[in-house]
């Protein structure tokens, strides 16, 4: 859990627990014991160096603060890891513990709100995924280098963080690996230098984000530009890849480019300075978004229309899960109902099959299911489902069936704009969507997002 206690229920000597109603305050109950609305990280400063033969990591975490109401503890999410020092503001931290997934750090004096600190931690370990119900998430390593994919709670297994995601901050990520080996993380490649047998490589992520959206993705990768066609939307998009992968990726990826313009003239410009995706050596279930990147296996590379509509669907988070993000969990439709919605858009755009088709396979798989999920609020268990993916498309499809074209990418536009680089929740896409088309939005959505029963099939007219 990340928090921070009152000081009026802070324990004298030593570091307790949190109190049973600070965890049960934690801002977001799918993730119960999980981040915190109590202070807010404004920047991230991590400096990595990792030895891949033996899975080392000793880090340094530089965290810009600021408290939102009166505090006596400071508690992090870090899990897997042990931290060996701390300042705070400049002071040596003599009172800090760990247990389970919380670091817990004692101030020699309260904080008051709107107090601005600053936290440096140094760390070290052998960084290892976390398991939950969604299987294993955060560091893990591969074959020939190492994989970072924190959704929803994988970012305290590499890093000290409040693990929330609306806590939005900017970062700067140096990595320190093993020469021949390309450290990639968010953001803008700003440095790279040798020394003996190392590199370090350092990102500067600006545009904000949220800790579970943080990465790093360390191989044996070769960096291939794969749009060089300039156009006033020209935005540089990347792979870095195996050099044995390296045709594959051009072959399979040849289309993002195209998926990219399209994205753009349908939901406004693209939210970060550059894309990369990245092609791990080895095979992945799924592939995975971080903000600014994507993670595939080589199995994600062929042409087939299962493998490019997830090359689609991991690009079209840029805008929806990683520039706008939701406030909740239980908002998750915003990110995946949104994406998917997107697959349907790339496959008529592409000649393959049009929205409608889509949206009546989808309609008629969902109809062979189970109906005991709602897609607004599904449950931390069920928050990836595919029904929420699959309905949540739907949702947005009968919306843009009742307003028409011209509205539907018009509330598009309006919604990434309106919130760009910032958290979004149900609510205010509703009156964001009531202001753009004029329609009864809520009673439009309702059937479809907190309803069990399907809805009838959207239909023109």
């Amino acid at each position: 859990m990340s928090s921070i206690f009152p000081s009026s229920t802070a324990a004298s000597g030593g570091v307790g627990g949190p109190p049973a109603d600070d965890v049960a305050a934690s801002p977001d109950p799918y993730l119960p014991g999980h981040g915190t609305d109590a202070y807010r990280v404004t920047r991230y400063e991590l400096e990595l160096d990792y030895k891949l033969s033996s899975n080392r990591l000793n880090g340094r975490a530089v965290l810009h603060a600021v408290t939102e109401r009166p505090a006596s503890a400071i508690v992090l999410d870090l899990t897997g890891l042990r931290a060996t020092k701390i300042q705070l503001s400049g002071r040596r931290v003599r009172k800090f513990s760990q247990r389970a997934d919380q670091l817990v750090i004692v101030p020699e004096a309260a904080l008051l709100p709107g107090q601005e600190f600053t936290l440096d931690i140094r760390y070290e370990g052998n960084p290892a995924p976390r398991r939950g119900l969604w299987g294993e998430v955060g560091w893990e390593e591969l074959t020939d280098g190492v994989l970072v994919a924190g959704q929803p709670n994988g970012a305290p297994s590499w890093f000290p963080c409040n693990d929330h995601p609306k806590d939005k901050a900017s970062y700067r990520i140096s990595v320190t690996t093993d020469a021949n080996y390309r450290a990639v993380c968010n953001g803008i490649l700003v440095s790279r230098t040798s020394r003996s047998s190392r590199e370090t490589w350092v990102y500067e992520q600006s545009e904000p984000m949220s800790t579970y959206l943080a990465t790093v993705q360390i191989g044996r990768y070769e960096l291939l530009a794969l749009d060089t066609v300039r156009q006033p939307s020209h935005i540089p998009q990347f792979a870095a890849v195996p050099a044995e992968l390296a045709d594959a990726a051009r072959t399979g990826l040849a289309k993002q480019p195209e998926m990219m313009r399209t994205f753009i003239n349908c939901f406004g410009p693209y939210p970060f300075a550059e894309y990369t995706a990245v092609v791990a050596g080895d095979v992945l279930e799924i592939p995975l978004e971080a903000q600014s990147l994507s993670i595939f296996g080589p199995n994600h590379l062929k042409l087939d229309w299962e493998s490019q509509r997830l090359i689609a669907h991991e690009l079209s988070h840029q805008w929806f899960g990683n520039s706008l993000t939701a406030a909740s969990w239980r908002d998750i439709w915003l990110h995946e109902g949104f994406a998917c919605y997107a697959e349907w858009i790339w496959s008529e755009e592409s000649g393959v099959l049009t929205v409608a088709r889509r949206a009546a396979a989808a309609w008629r798989k969902l109809a062979t299911s189970k109906q005991d999920l709602l897609v607004g609020d599904p449950g931390p268990e069920l928050m990836f489902d595919d029904r929420v993916y699959k309905r949540g498309a739907l949702a947005l499809h009968a919306l843009r069936l009742r307003c028409g074209d011209l509205a539907f990418f018009s509330l598009l536009h309006d919604w990434v704009a309106q919130n760009r680089h910032s958290s979004v929740s149900t609510q205010q896409f509703i009156l964001t969507a009531d202001r753009a088309t004029g329609l009864d939005t809520e009673s439009l959505l309702h059937p479809w997002l907190y309803q069990e029963a399907l809805p009838p099939l959207p239909t023109a007219g």
